[in-house]
């Protein structure tokens, strides 16, 4: 089974991470809003989605015996055994249509938390719209590390970000260097999002730390319909490493156009995203032999987590395929205590949880999620 990224439950607990924020008090229903690109370019992200966080939704609503939170029992215990219900929103890869379906899951579906939301700048939208209203903003999969450092009250991150990713990356490197891999320059390659920004802005920082140099730094419009220029000066750079942080359609963009202008970069350590994505490697894999991303999930946890290989069964079961996009929220929240459903009350709670420096989201757990955390192959062994 390759291993690409996004809906993976990490034992049901990308749901779980969500039920904090629970409705009235004495409720018996449960509204969370999710969005995700669910049409366009990135539909199959959101469709996995979906599947995932239903899987999730079984699990919570359903009595399974399972050694996981709120799996034993029917419902949320704290709250009398209230079943949860989700709506999804899709927000087509558009900040702006993320800011209107993220107001009218609040305003109108009368949710109590809103999840999402895949790309980063879709995020940045939808959160500023759920710090407006006061509802807790859960980014699930969202890994631009300058999201939870906008001062939002309401802003709860579940995974690791790019800035620990790339911190791997290099570590990597540097590995490979005591080995006699020879890896001194890089050339990084993004788009001119939060998310192609940050992660460069993390990877010049660490390459001036650790003495690699940069000789190239090339950043492109999104989406955009040639990249024949940006290519040119990459293959002119010819560095040791090619570093993409790029979605589905650029990558595969990307790569078509180094096939088409005669440019094999010597490595690829890409930012997962599109790289890790079955849709680019249907497309251009028997042009990306050997090419490495970051991911944050991999079924080899089933060895030490034994719940991770249970539930991915039973997703296979449901849905005919086991997990093809790690969809991570490596948290735990208590979401049994019966007093704290209210948004507000959520956000209180999560205020006094903070460490000292009250920069860390609630529980955070990051060390959990780095345990999943993994650089890995793709291409023929």
């Amino acid at each position: 089974m390759t291993i690409t990224r996004r809906n993976v439950l990490l034992g049901a607990t990308a749901s779980a991470a969500l039920l904090p924020i629970a409705a009235r008090a004495q409720a018996t229903e449960v509204v969370i809003g999710l969005t995700y690109p669910l049409s366009g370019a990135n539909a199959q992200i959101g469709v996995d989605a979906q599947k995932a966080f239903d899987t999730a939704l079984d699990i919570i609503n359903k009595d399974y015996d399972f050694d996981l939170p709120l799996a034993k029992g029917e419902g949320l215990s704290g709250l009398g055994g209230a079943k949860i219900r989700l709506v999804f929103a899709d927000h087509q890869s558009d900040p702006q249509k993320g800011r209107a379906e993220a107001e009218r899951l609040i305003t109108q579906e009368k949710v109590c938390a809103v999840i999402g939301t895949y790309q980063s700048a879709v995020a940045v939208t939808v959160s500023q719209i759920c710090e407006r209203y006061q509802t807790p903003f859960i980014s699930a999969d969202n890994s631009s590390p300058s999201l939870h450092r906008r001062g939002l009250k309401y802003y709860f991150r579940a995974a690791p970000h790019d800035e620990m990713y790339s911190t791997a990356m290099f570590d990597f490197f540097d590995a490979m260097k005591k080995k006699g891999t020879k890896i001194e320059t890089l050339a990084l390659f993004h788009e001119d999002t939060i998310f192609g920004t940050d992660s460069s802005n993390a990877q010049l920082k660490l390459a001036a730390d650790r003495g690699y140099k940069v000789v190239a730094d090339i950043k492109y419009r999104a989406n955009s319909p040639s990249l024949s220029a940006e290519v040119q000066q990459l293959k002119a750079a010819n560095a040791d490493v090619l570093m993409p942080s790029s979605y589905t359609s650029d990558g595969i963009l990307l790569v078509k156009t180094m096939a088409e202008l005669g440019y094999k970069p010597n490595a690829i350590m890409a930012q997962d995203a599109g790289f890790s994505e079955k849709a680019l490697y249907d497309a251009v894999g028997d042009k990306l032999e050997g090419v490495i991303s970051r991911g944050t999930f991999s079924l080899d946890l089933a060895a030490k987590r034994p719940m991770v290989g249970k539930i991915n069964a039973m997703f296979k079961e449901k849905v005919g395929q086991g997990f093809q996009r790690p969809h991570v929220a490596a948290v735990h929240v208590p979401v049994s205590d019966g007093g704290r459903h209210q948004p507000r009350q959520v956000h209180r709670w999560r205020k006094d949880s903070r460490g000292a420096g009250g920069d860390r989201p609630a529980r955070r757990a990051d060390h959990h999620a780095l345990e999943a955390h993994q650089v890995r192959r793709h291409g023929p062994e």
